[in-house]
């Protein structure tokens, strides 16, 4: 027995040992950093000049129109993004398991592909897409559709629309991996059960698929939300967050109060905390209504 205790407590130091880097690591790279965060927020001033003032960066939010305008923006990029994205995953996912497809390693890379591509270089081709002299202003004209180039960039519709656009391009490649994971793990059987009982493809698709996808729906989901409302690099790079405050983002605002002009470090991470919160009700949500074991 004491020779069982004796190589159990090995075990457990060994485990231990190996745990323990990545463990500090974890702490010192986001837990500190985090609270650290939090008092930050309860101070006001510039850079060593910070002074505790409580709440009132938190009550300032209510009462910052630019503010205002990154939240409602990113609640618009996660309304259209999200679901047309994982709808696209979805079907990309069950095209690509089918045992039918020939070379379906070499789509699976395809689809794959932009997701591997870096994220300035792919908000900077979306950029030249559609910039003045760019592949669909020649395209529209040569089509005649339009008589002239057109800015769409300074449009405050199309250019919400091109970043959701290269949003969806760039993240369903990294989704539809996961549905695809989830739908090799369905048992063949169950689809050759329905096809016996007349069921169709898109029957098929709704009521087996989809439902029997709904743990691993709930986590792109979640995955996804909380990347759209970090967003940055996309709309930092194609319009900078104009024209005016058109695409302006959450991150983008924290940014700018950070870096540029007039640093306000505390007032840029009680608007970091917003987004956490956010997160988190959203997650919270989305556990309640699509973790359901029926």
């Amino acid at each position: 027995m004491a020779k069982k205790i004796s190589l159990e407590s090995k075990y457990s130091r060994a485990g231990w040992c190996f745990v323990m880097p990545a463990a500090v690591l974890i702490f010192v790279l986001n837990f500190y950093p985090m609270v650290r965060a939090f008092f930050l927020s309860l101070q006001s001033g510039v850079a060593n000049n910070l002074h505790f003032t409580g709440l009132r960066n938190y009550m300032r939010l209510l009462e910052d129109e630019r503010f205002l305008y990154s939240v409602r923006n990113v609640f618009i990029y996660l309304i259209f993004q999200v679901p047309a994205m994982l709808f696209l995953a979805i079907v990309l996912a069950s095209i690509l398991n089918d045992s039918r497809l020939k070379c379906r390693g070499l789509f699976r890379t395809m689809v794959f592909l932009p997701c591997a591509t870096a994220l300035v270089s792919s908000a900077l081709i979306f950029k030249s897409i559609f910039g003045m002299d760019g592949i669909v202003n020649h395209w529209c004209i040569s089509m005649g559709i339009l008589n002239e180039p057109k800015n769409w960039l300074t449009d405050p519709v199309w250019a919400k629309i091109i970043i959701i656009i290269c949003i969806t391009w760039r993240w369903t490649g990294y989704n539809t991996v996961f549905f695809l994971a989830g739908l090799q793990n369905i048992d063949s059987s169950i689809y050759e059960a329905a096809r016996v009982d007349g069921a169709s493809t898109m029957q098929q698709f709704f009521k087996l698929t989809l439902p029997l996808l709904r743990p691993v729906i709930l986590l792109t989901s979640i995955m996804s939300i909380n990347g759209t409302l970090q967003l940055f690099d996309e709309v930092r790079n194609i319009t900078g967050g104009g024209p005016g405050n058109e695409t302006i983002t959450i991150s983008q605002y924290i940014y700018n109060l950070s870096f540029l002009n007039n640093p306000q470090f505390g007032y840029a991470a009680a608007i970091s905390y917003t987004i956490l919160i956010m997160v988190a009700v959203l997650s919270f949500i989305q556990f309640k209504v699509g973790d359901k074991n029926d």
